[in-house]
């Protein structure tokens, strides 16, 4: 019964509805800043945000490579003239995170160039980039999406795996510094 004789509610139901109310409240907290980012497609005029927001954290944990220098000089041909995409994170007025879709096929694209500021990680803004960009290439026909990374990039793998990546065999690449390969099915 609810309530006993005198109307009043049980103590463990109310504990129960304390619990979720409070449950509630910090998944309310978490998700509040997904409200607060604009996803937006490409503009020249954010080129060179791109370009430093991945230089940053490449020259943080590894080398720029050749394939590095010729996606961030030159985005408009080297990802989006060959059917791929690139998106950028606005937080607060700011571009603050990117990532890119370059299609390798018809079925098959690559998430590459991902990228948050340092001080606006934690906020979700990956998450939500990634969901976008999964999105994307689920409309543009893609059956598969892979990306390639490192192990030094824990917290990355972790946002990857959340979002459904799982690790598959690593297949030559490009980049000295991928020693990771994951996918999702879309």
């Amino acid at each position: 019964m609810i309530a006993d004789e005198l109307g009043f509610l049980h103590p463990a139901l109310i504990q129960l509805a304390q619990e979720h109310y409070l449950s509630c409240f910090k998944t309310y907290v978490k998700m509040k800043p997904l409200d607060e980012i604009q996803i937006l497609d490409f503009d020249p005029a954010y080129r060179e945000q791109f370009k430093q927001l991945n230089l940053a954290w490449i020259e943080k944990y590894f080398n720029v490579e050749e394939p590095d220098i010729r996606a961030l000089s030159n985005p408009e041909s080297y990802i989006i003239a060959n059917g791929g995409r690139v998106f950028f994170a606005r937080y607060q007025g700011r571009i603050v995170g990117t990532c890119a879709l370059l299609k390798e096929n018809d079925e098959v694209y690559e998430l590459a160039k991902m990228a948050v500021s340092p001080e606006v990680q934690g906020k979700q803004i990956g998450k939500k980039l990634c969901v976008h960009s999964l999105e994307a290439a689920r409309q543009m026909g893609a059956k598969r999406v892979y990306l390639e990374s490192n192990t030094a990039l824990t917290p990355a793998l972790e946002l990857y795996r959340k979002v459904g990546f799982y690790q598959v065999e690593s297949t030559p690449s490009p980049y000295q510094r991928a020693n990771v390969k994951m996918q999702i099915d879309l």
